[in-house]
Formats: structure tokens, C-alpha cells, sequence
């Protein structure tokens, strides 16, 4: 596949210079299997797995048998801690477990990048110089997003769910974007598929998109040299 190239634009939406990208991780590829399985082991691992019910082992008394076992005409009680009886054992009841999947870094690996090349071909990925905010008002962060056309102020759209991807992350980030609710930041070399996938838009600095690919290219590379 040819090298392709994008744009890249500062905070005021204006077009300053191109970048050019990797076609050993923007190849157009998309392993779908590979992100399906990736995805369904981050949501695996966010469950807690702490719901417990106790067993009539587990319930405390019940020692001492109701009434005799015969004799009576009522049916035979071991314990008044029987699933049977009020304030008794919870049959086939939850108890705590593991959710989470193992997947193969090499799976890791095919699908963030496989997420990248989906963004890439739903021109759902943009490229900015740099994210710098001169102060912290919520208003101003907005503007820049205004100026990236992916909210538009006027028609009073929904702002597109953004996965703001930076090489590093200031005060100044937190405090003006923890009011904007479709927007979530992280730092560009440590994303994954579940992030890239569950925003429409992805917008990354240029030095962060550079640590990101070179995050993949080291371990593709190291995979390569065990093999």
C-alpha cells in the first residue's frame, strides 16, 4: 500500500503542514476478529465479579435438627438452614469469580492497530500540531473543537463522542475538558482498541501519534525477534 498523508491543523482549525503516515501500521487493514476479541477482553475485565450468595454450608445456625425424624407427620428437616426455608442457603447462587480473558500480545497488538486503520478509513481520524490550552475555561476548550468542525455551536448538534489522544497531559487539559462530556483524553502511547473504538472521532497530536506507532513498531519488532 502507498504511503498516505494527512493534514495536520492547529487549535484554530487552520491547515499548517502534512504528515506523513506509517505504512507499517496504516496499511488499510482491518482484522475484525482481532478487535471483537479485544474488545470483549477489556469489557470482560472492567466486571468486578463480587456478587456472592451463601450456600447452606455457609449460613450461620441450623446445627440442630427441627424435630425428629419420624413420628411427627410433618416431612423430614435436616436444617432450618435448608434452601427450602425462610433465612436459609441460596441454591446454585453467584459467587465471586474471574471475568477476565487472556489474549495473546500478538492479538493486542493486530487489533489497535487494525482500530487505527478503521478510524483512518472512516476519515474519523485528525491530526493537530499541538493541544496546548492557555487557560482552563471549559468555553475555550469547546471553541478548539468548534474550529476542528466536530461541534458546531450554532445548530446546537450533539458534540461527537472524541477520544483526544496527547503525548503528554497538563493540568490545564483536565480542568477544561472534565466538562465536556463526549470528550475523553488519554495519553497517545497508552490507548487501546477499546478507546479507539467507542469514539466516532479520534484527534491526536502529532508527536503523540509518532509515540503511538512507535509503541506498535517495538512490538511487532520484538514478537518478530522471539519467533
Amino acid at each position: 500500500m502507498k504511503t498516505l498523508t494527512l493534514p495536520i491543523y492547529n487549535i484554530q482549525g487552520q491547515e499548517v503542514d502534512t504528515f506523513k503516515l506509517d505504512s507499517f501500521i496504516f496499511d488499510g487493514t482491518v482484522h475484525a476478529a482481532s478487535i471483537h476479541q479485544a474488545v470483549n477482553a477489556f469489557r470482560a475485565a472492567q466486571r468486578g465479579g463480587k456478587a456472592a450468595t451463601k450456600t447452606r454450608g455457609e449460613v450461620s445456625g441450623g446445627g440442630r435438627k427441627p424435630w425428629k425424624q419420624k413420628g411427627t407427620g410433618r416431612a423430614r428437616v435436616g436444617s432450618t438452614r435448608s434452601p427450602l426455608w425462610r433465612h436459609g442457603g441460596v441454591i446454585f447462587g453467584p459467587h465471586p469469580r474471574d471475568f477476565s480473558l487472556d489474549v495473546p500480545k500478538k492479538i493486542k497488538t493486530l487489533a489497535l492497530k487494525s482500530a487505527l486503520n478503521a478510524k483512518l478509513n472512516e476519515n474519523a481520524l485528525l491530526i493537530v500540531e499541538n493541544m496546548k490550552f492557555e487557560s482552563t475555561k471549559t468555553k475555550d476548550a469547546a471553541k478548539i473543537f468548534e474550529n476542528l468542525k466536530l461541534r458546531s455551536r450554532k445548530s446546537g448538534e450533539r458534540l461527537n463522542t472524541i477520544l483526544l489522544l496527547l503525548d503528554k497531559i497538563e493540568r490545564n487539559h483536565d480542568l477544561a475538558l472534565r466538562n465536556l462530556e463526549s470528550v475523553n483524553i488519554t495519553l497517545a502511547k497508552d490507548t487501546n482498541t477499546y478507546e479507539v473504538m467507542s469514539h466516532r472521532k479520534i484527534v491526536v497530536t502529532k508527536k503523540g501519534l509518532e509515540e503511538l506507532c512507535e509503541r506498535l513498531k517495538n512490538t511487532i519488532s520484538e514478537r518478530r525477534t522471539k519467533a
